[in-house]
C-alpha cells in the first residue's frame, strides 16, 4: 500500500487491514480456507472438494496462503503430503461470518438465493478497491471530507484529482455518498456498518482477540468500558506460521452467532467469480 499522510499508527493499521484483505480476497482463497477448517487434506482430496478448479489452479492458491502463514504443508513421505490451517488461519475463520453478516444486511439482494461464502466474496471485492480502506478510515474519523482533503491525506504524492475514480467507485458501491459536485463526502449507513468488519480484521492483524474489535479507536463502539491506549493499535503479527492457538472461539469472537454454522459447507455449489472490479454492488 502506498504511503499516506495518516498518522503513523493509523497508517500502519490501515496497511495491515489492507494486507489481510489481500490474503483472502483472491478468487477461491476463502473456499480453500473453509475446506481445510476441519481436517488435514491431501491435494487430491482438496481438488475433489473444489471440482471447478482446473489443472494446476489450486496449487498457486495453496502456495500464496502458505506464504501468508494461513495454510501449512506437512510432508509425511515423498508421496504423502497434507495441507492444514495454521494457528493464524484458524484464528481468521471467525472473521468470515462477520463479513457475511454485513453483506447479508447491506449488499443488494439478488433474485435468487446467495450462499454465505458468496456474500463474503462479494463483500471482500468491494473492500479491496484501490484506496478504499484509507478513504473509508478518513471519512469515519472526520464524518465528512472534501475530495481535496481526501486526496491530500490518502494519496499525498499524487495529483489530487486522482482521488475521484476511487471516490466514484465507492459511491457506486453504496459505501460513500455526497450531496453533489463540490460537496463533501461522507459514509452511508452501509459504510458505517463496516465498523465490526474492519474492527475484527484489525484485531486479527494486530494479534489481538477478536473481542477487541469494539475497542478499535476508529471503528469501535464509543461506549466501551476499556478504551484502547493511544498508539498501541499497531500490528506486531508475524507473517510466518504461528504456533497452534487455542480454538478460534476460545480466543474471542465478536458475535455470539459465529459458532452457529454459517459455513456449513466447505465447497458451496455456486462457484462463480467474485464481484468484478468496476461492476455494480453485486
Amino acid at each position: 500500500m502506498a504511503t499516506t499522510a495518516l498518522p503513523p499508527t493509523v497508517d500502519a493499521d490501515v496497511a495491515r487491514v489492507t494486507e489481510t484483505l489481500g490474503m483472502i480476497t483472491p478468487r477461491w482463497n476463502v473456499r480453500v480456507l473453509l475446506a481445510l477448517r476441519a481436517e488435514r487434506l491431501r491435494y487430491t482430496e482438496l481438488t475433489d472438494k473444489m471440482t471447478w478448479l482446473r489443472g494446476g489452479q489450486l496449487h498457486p492458491r495453496l502456495r500464496a496462503l502458505g506464504d501468508a502463514g494461513l495454510v501449512g504443508r506437512t510432508e509425511h513421505s515423498v508421496h504423502h503430503v497434507t495441507y492444514h490451517l495454521t494457528g493464524r488461519g484458524t484464528a481468521l475463520l471467525p472473521v468470515l461470518p462477520v463479513i457475511a453478516t454485513w453483506a447479508e444486511e447491506f449488499l443488494e439482494k439478488p433474485a435468487g438465493p446467495v450462499s454465505t461464502v458468496r456474500n463474503v466474496e462479494d463483500a471482500l471485492t468491494l473492500l479491496t478497491r484501490r484506496h478504499a480502506a484509507p478513504i473509508l478510515w478518513v471519512l469515519k474519523t472526520r464524518r465528512e471530507a472534501s475530495a481535496r482533503y481526501l486526496a491530500d491525506t490518502v494519496m499525498p504524492d499524487g495529483y489530487w484529482t486522482n482521488v475521484y475514480p476511487p471516490l466514484r467507485q465507492l459511491v457506486d458501491d453504496g459505501l460513500v455518498d455526497t450531496a453533489g459536485s463540490g460537496r463533501p463526502y461522507r459514509l452511508t449507513a452501509s459504510g458505517h456498518g463496516l465498523g465490526m468488519v474492519f474492527g475484527v480484521l484489525s484485531a486479527w492483524a494486530a494479534g489481538r482477540p477478536l473481542t477487541h474489535a469494539s475497542r478499535h479507536p476508529v471503528w469501535g463502539t464509543p461506549d466501551t468500558n476499556t478504551p484502547t491506549e493511544p498508539g498501541t493499535w499497531v500490528s506486531r503479527q508475524s507473517r510466518l506460521p504461528a504456533p497452534p492457538l487455542r480454538p478460534a472461539l476460545e480466543t474471542g469472537t465478536p458475535r455470539s452467532d459465529l459458532s452457529s454454522g454459517l459455513f456449513s459447507h466447505a465447497a458451496p455449489a455456486d462457484p462463480k467469480p467474485a464481484l468484478a472490479a468496476g461492476g455494480p454492488r453485486r
